[in-house]
């Protein structure tokens, strides 16, 4: 008889062999395992018989990286539901967007979130939801999983066309990519990992099951603070970090970094944005640790190359800073013309594209966009990369003007239409300028009606009116006509150079 495969299983694995083990830190508590399944049963239930969520129903959690939220990884799909991490950095308006085309029936939300004002049934994670999980029964509740591809995630990813789109995450997916991660980057039971990067987001959400089903320890950062982070660090002896640059490039200016016990991290793990190979070196230094990159994209569940030395080679640096070598269950080609994989020579670019069993099932409701994306098996990234002589992936660009700003997507149409929603503008063209801190900023080139006026402060505060503070541009140049390519359209790759 095949058994589904289901991250449940990993939680079932935790407590029953590990239950005594200090499963998760937040803040000055702790739980072991068997508490913290406890937990996961008690929502679980809470879910079923006092919300009436139904199996299939999508439960959203608007929520920083806490362990309520850590504990609905679980719970949600214990009660046969489909979690959808929200992320915290969105506008209003935005989160209402999502909860609608995500069909969700209730949403738990953190007293620091901002309401949406959605037509949803919300529950406050308060005193509240504390009682509610007491005068819940006692017990495991059995998972029940019917189909390994039934849908157990959903993560929303605006992608470069700038409309939502939730890629659909099956218990396999996420499953098999827990196994082939933690057999790659050889975790343990022994790893202690401080989730730094949002559990909504792609570099931070393909963490939690792997190190459970270890028995690992998970220490909780509700919001990044350089210092806390340094302090978790020596207090908890935290083995690996996951970061995007940004956030390390704020560790490593933090003075605290120079005082504090940092001997206890062997790995920090730094994705999102292009790494330099004197970064890697830089934090090596700091933190005594070997720092590698990955690459990897929602769709994906996410990972799909770590740069890991090769077995028996000399460390590099260099190597290290690469997009790296596809995990084990992850077949990534950089193909070109006609699909055929381009050679490793270090200079042919051609498209990243990647078969595995934890490529998504598809986007939600979207069979038009699920098509384009994926093709003969295959999930068509968008990058675009060489392959170095050795097998190393290498990013040189991307197919589409998504910009990744601090390890976050900004799809550029999406800050264009804001842009052009304001009366004085005629035309607007967003790209991405390098920025030492963020890796990339958007920033904004505009035309103006006939008689029209504006200014930069004005245009930067409408855009935040209307989006999260992060896609706003950090700098508009108006100019007497946007300039054009022989087909009429706008000439990004002229203004991209200029921004430059």
């Amino acid at each position: 008889m095949k058994v589904p495969l289901t991250t449940l299983d990993l939680l079932t694995r935790a407590r029953r062999y590990f239950p005594d083990r200090i499963g998760v830190i937040d803040g000055d508590r702790q739980w072991t395992y068997a508490e913290f399944a406890d937990r996961c049963d008690r929502q679980a239930r809470y879910l079923t018989d006092e919300l009436g969520v139904q199996r299939g129903d999508v439960v959203a959690w608007l929520c920083g990286n806490t362990h309520e939220l850590l504990e609905a990884y679980y719970g949600v799909l214990l009660a046969g539901a489909v979690l959808l991490p929200l992320n915290i950095r969105l506008a209003p308006a935005e989160l209402r967007t999502v909860l609608d085309q995500s069909g969700a029936t209730v949403l738990f939300r953190h007293p620091d979130q901002t309401d949406p004002e959605a037509p949803i049934r919300q529950v406050v994670l308060d005193a509240g939801f504390e009682e509610a999980l007491a005068r819940q029964a006692a017990g495991a509740v059995e998972p029940d999983v019917r189909d390994e591809d039934d849908p157990a995630e959903i993560f929303f990813t605006s992608g470069s066309t700038g409309m939502p789109k939730g890629a659909v995450l099956t218990h396999r997916n996420l499953y098999l990519h827990a196994v082939h991660n933690a057999l790659t980057n050889a975790i343990t039971g022994d790893d202690v990992i401080l989730h730094l990067v949002p559990l909504f987001h792609v570099n931070g959400w393909g963490t939690p099951h792997y190190l459970t089903g270890l028995g690992g320890t998970h220490v909780m950062l509700p919001r990044f603070d350089a210092g806390e982070v340094l302090r978790l660090i020596e207090a908890h002896g935290v083995t690996r970090l996951f970061a995007v640059p940004a956030m390390v490039r704020m560790l490593l200016d933090h003075p605290d970094a120079a005082t504090r016990d940092l001997s206890s991290v062997r790995t920090a793990s730094i994705g999102g944005a292009p790494v330099s190979p004197a970064m890697l070196t830089e934090i090596e230094t700091a933190f005594g640790c070997t720092a590698i990159c990955g690459y990897g994209m929602t769709e994906a569940s996410p990972t799909l190359t770590r740069s890991l030395d090769k077995p028996g080679e000399a460390p590099s640096a260099e190597r290290r800073s690469t997009t790296g070598l596809p995990i084990v269950g992850a077949d990534v080609r950089v193909l070109g013309d006609g699909d055929v994989e381009v050679p490793w020579d270090g200079e042919t670019v051609g498209e990243v594209c990647a078969r595995s069993n934890h490529v998504m099932a598809g986007y939600l409701d979207a069979p038009e966009a699920t098509a384009e994306v994926i093709r003969d098996g295959w999930l068509r990234t968008g990058d675009l990369a060489i392959v170095r002589p050795d097998g190393y992936l290498q990013i040189v660009d991307r197919k589409k003007d998504l910009i990744i700003s601090g390890g976050e997507n900004i799809a550029t149409p999406e800050v264009e239409h804001a842009l052009c929603e304001h009366p004085a503008v005629r035309e607007a063209a967003v790209v991405g300028r390098p920025d030492a801190r963020w890796g990339e900023v958007p920033v904004a080139y505009v035309s103006l009606h006939a008689d029209a006026s504006t200014g930069e402060d004005e245009l930067i505060a409408f855009v935040r009116e209307r989006l999260a503070h992060f896609k706003a541009p950090k700098g508009v140049v108006i100019l007497g006509e946007l300039p054009k390519v022989g087909t009429g359209k706008i000439d990004k790759s002229g203004l991209r150079a200029r921004a430059d």
